[in-house]
């Protein structure tokens, strides 16, 4: 065989790809890595090879990373487990994101990566054990090749940064051995992975492999990446959802120099949300941003509403305590323990309180972007950063009828997720562009499809608005013996082919604390309509009603004259295992009574009734993590100042702490700036909000000057942690401002007016 594939390294990767697990023992040098691979490499010699894996003649190491990496830290720690098992030099360590990996597989797309999706704190759960296998296979291949180069067993050898270290002391490095490890074959059985004492990368601090070049400003996010000279595409989008397009100057948009046409896209009808195009619109293609920008603005669009015109936020609001109050309204009833009424009734006090949340969006960094070029009958590659390459893949063949070898899929870094980007719409915007029929000056081009900050806002998926009606009953013991909880919001499940019964999951956990607490429980769900988007923020179904049950305990203390932290302690209990129907259970009562204790001890705790300040706590349970906030404040004249915050976490075994601590601060402060600023507000049936003046993302006061962080040692299993510094933030603050202005405040007033977070 001869010849080379014209291949860019990223690619090479993917195409040598094998199935999941495998690994790439390859040879090369530093010049020859950008270099087309000559063909018989991709033979005999590459036989067994997978993607995760390279050796290059020089000792650097690349590391294929399969979930996307989108300020989440993906790329550092799903790389490290890797390194740590295969006892290589983290030094010399190259990390390379994989983009998708998906093959024909029997009719079927066969995706060789496993589930490849970011930013639901499932990566490093979901990759613990392959991840570790991965390594391990690749540490066993080398000790065997070197085994038959010293002509002693392999049980006698082992890894050290990067070298195989035999008993005797001789050292032979794992570049010189590639070569021959690439050779052998794979064990019948998996090799064993090691032993967590013998760790020397997990657990020890790392900063983010592409620090340097975030930096310096030289880390390509998808925004920068580009496939030859592309035609660039804004679009003007319909701002009323379910409305079309009424009038549009078309010719005085063709005459703005630089543009070359304007293409009209309609939403694919039938499809799930997040898989096509949000909204009717008009694409404006031009040689440049600045051009398409300019076409957009001569286009003078406008727009009718559709048939069902989205109600204002206090409408929905009021709609929500019309149906709490409607006693033939039929709830979702989400859980039902013991007899709520019969508690209610034996109890020695009552209380009941109502929270109010308001739409929020994404905002993120880097706004919605896609690169696509199209070989019409012959391949398609699409540049974007998307939480879930999977989905990508579903609206890209779907779109072009291509076999999964005619689809690449590249997923560089990206600017921030927060499930924004597990929509794929702007990716079927390009890809309905990059079909459509254009002038034959720009017919071969590849398009680059760029959102601005107004199209952000005005078209996100949002976290849904909430309200809750909350009910307590209490013994003469100031036990907590009922809790009826009651939630309305429109479901963002809606669509999504969830059964009606079910529209719930995305709003609430049915197990989620303190349920297992309290003998007599309940939780009912009633759905809103509306016509806005709806999708996944921060863990949605943790966060929002996180911020109701936290407040309310803390009002339940403070009716009964208890120490919040006391009250919450008494209420978790003796330490034991609580069933938990969902990622990462049971919940252990032990290692959240245990985060609660360190933060309030972090916080001092013991100021709580004499400080000037305003002390308030919270914790929650994530996907297998259990954090807790405490947080103090000191009233101003023109609102609050935020003295200290403090986060503890446990998440199980911690990669990567540094990472870790960026996850914890970086989800905490968005937290806290969601509490004190955003809301997405409706007015005459379209989103109001066009930009970060009337969306305002906390500025330097009142934020803290930093987020205290503490990571609990532990040797569980890892849980993610990619929102688990949001849910209990909130309502930490809102029972550190009740505590600060409590003499001279009714608490309902002021968490009401907290909880709208406005």
């Amino acid at each position: 065989m001869s010849g080379e594939v014209r291949l860019s390294r990223r690619r090479f990767l993917k195409y040598a790809a094998g199935t999941a697990g495998a690994l790439v023992i390859g040879v090369g040098t530093a010049e020859a890595l950008d270099r087309p691979p000559p063909l018989g490499l991709l033979g005999d010699a590459w036989a067994q090879v997978g993607p995760y894996l390279r050796i290059a003649a020089d000792g650097r190491i690349y590391i294929g990373v399969r979930d996307p990496d989108n300020g989440e830290g993906t790329s550092t720690s799903l790389a490290r487990i890797i390194a740590e098992e295969l006892d290589a030099d983290w030094s010399r360590v190259i990390v390379e994101p994989l983009g998708l990996g998906v093959t024909q597989g029997n009719g079927e797309p066969k995706f060789t990566y496993g589930r490849q999706r970011s930013g639901d704190a499932t990566s490093i759960p979901a990759a613990w054990a392959d991840l570790r296998q991965a390594g391990a296979l690749g540490r066993w291949l080398l000790l065997q090749a070197a085994a038959r180069r010293l002509g002693v067993p392999a049980e006698q050898l082992r890894g050290e940064s990067g070298m195989v270290v035999a008993a005797d002391g001789r050292r032979i490095s794992y570049a010189d051995l590639a070569s021959a490890a690439a050779g052998i074959d794979a064990p019948s059985t998996p090799p064993p992975v090691k032993q967590a004492e013998r760790y020397h990368l997990i657990g020890q601090p790392a900063g983010d492999v592409d620090a340097r070049a975030v930096v310096t400003g030289t880390l390509r996010y998808a925004f920068d990446e580009s496939i030859g000279d592309p035609v660039i595409a804004v679009l003007a989008r319909c701002p009323y959802p379910g409305g079309s397009l009424d009038t549009a100057d078309r010719d005085a948009a063709k005459k703005v120099e630089g543009v070359f046409d304007v293409i009209e896209i309609t939403p694919e009808q039938g499809q799930q949300p997040g898989l096509a195009a949000q909204a009717p619109a008009l694409a404006v293609l031009a040689r440049d941003t600045w051009s398409a920008l300019s076409g957009r603005a001569a286009l003078k669009a406008t727009w009718k509403p559709g048939s069902a015109t989205e109600p204002a936020s206090a409408a929905l609001e009021q709609k929500a305590l019309d149906l709490f109050g409607d006693d033939a309204a039929a709830p979702a009833t989400v859980r039902n323990d013991g007899d709520i009424a019969a508690a209610r009734k034996k109890a020695a006090r009552a209380l009941e309180a109502t929270y109010f949340q308001p739409w929020v969006a994404h905002a993120t960094a880097e706004t919605p972007n896609c690169v696509v070029r199209l070989d019409p009958d012959t391949s398609v590659t699409v540049i974007a950063a998307t939480q879930s390459p999977r989905q990508a893949y579903t609206v890209v063949q779907r779109m072009t009828g291509f076999r999964p070898e005619q689809i690449d899929i590249q997923v560089p870094r990206g600017g921030g997720g927060f499930g924004r980007r597990l929509e794929q719409d702007y990716i079927a915007e390009a890809m309905a562009i990059a079909l459509a029929k254009k002038p034959d000056e720009i017919r071969n081009r590849p398009v680059k499809v760029l959102w601005t900050r107004d199209d952000d806002l005005a078209r996100d998926y949002y976290r849904p608005l909430a309200v809750h009606r909350l009910n307590a009953s209490l013994d003469r013991k100031k036990n907590i013996v009922g809790w009826h909880q009651r939630m309305a919001s429109p479901s963002a499940l809606v669509g999504r082919a969830t059964p009606d019964n079910r529209l719930w999951q995305s709003e609430l956990v049915a197990d989620a604390l303190p349920a297992g607490l309290v003998p007599n429980f309940r939780s009912d769900w009633y759905p809103l309509e509306s016509t806005l988007a709806r999708g996944e923020w921060r863990g949605s179904p943790h966060v929002t009603p996180t911020f109701a049950s936290e407040s309310f305990i803390d009002e339940l203390a403070h009716a009964v004259k208890a120490n919040p932290l006391d009250f919450r302690l008494a209420l978790l209990g003796e330490p034991r295992q609580l069933p938990y129907n969902g990622r990462g259970g049971p919940i252990d009562t032990a290692r959240m009574a245990n985060v609660l204790k360190l933060a309030a001890d972090k916080l001092d705790w013991s100021r709580w009734l004499r400080s000037e300040n305003g002390l308030g706590i919270a914790c929650a349970y994530v996907f297998g993590a259990y954090v807790a906030h405490a947080i103090e404040v000191a009233p101003t004249t023109d609102g609050i100042d935020i003295h200290r915050v403090v986060c503890v976490a446990d998440v199980g075994r911690a990669i990567n702490p540094l990472g870790l601590e960026a996850q914890l601060q970086g989800a905490t402060l968005d937290a806290l700036s969601t509490a004190l600023n955003l809301a997405i507000t409706v007015k005459d049936g379209k989103v109001q909000q066009t930009g970060f003046r009337d969306y305002p993302i906390a500025a330097t006061q009142p934020m803290p000057y930093e987020v205290e962080t503490v990571i609990v040692p532990s040797t569980a299993d890892p849980a993610g942690a990619s929102v688990i510094g949001v849910p209990s933030a909130a309502p930490a603050l809102a029972n550190a401002v009740f505590r600060a202005t409590a003499v001279r405040v009714r608490r309902l007033p002021l968490l009401r007016e907290l909880a709208r977070l406005r």
